[in-house]
């Protein structure tokens, strides 16, 4: 499965690092693609493994509000 996730709060390779990091340390998560200009998060991923809830979990963990 692939979706795109709205990210607000990105703002530099930094915050693009920790977005990536906390998605990609999910189980079942294949690839992550961050586009800071537009704040969106492609994901890549095992519907059976995890799912879009889990990953907005993630990152607000990191600080970051997702936006539905």
């Amino acid at each position: 499965m692939q979706t795109t996730l709205d990210v607000r709060g990105m703002t530099c390779g930094h915050c693009e690092q920790s977005v990536k990091g906390a998605l990609e340390a999910l189980p079942g998560v294949t690839g992550v693609e961050v586009h800071l200009n537009t704040g969106k998060v492609d994901v890549t991923y095992d519907e059976a493994k995890t799912n879009i809830q889990a990953m907005r979990e993630a990152i607000e963990e990191q600080g970051y509000d997702v936006v539905a």
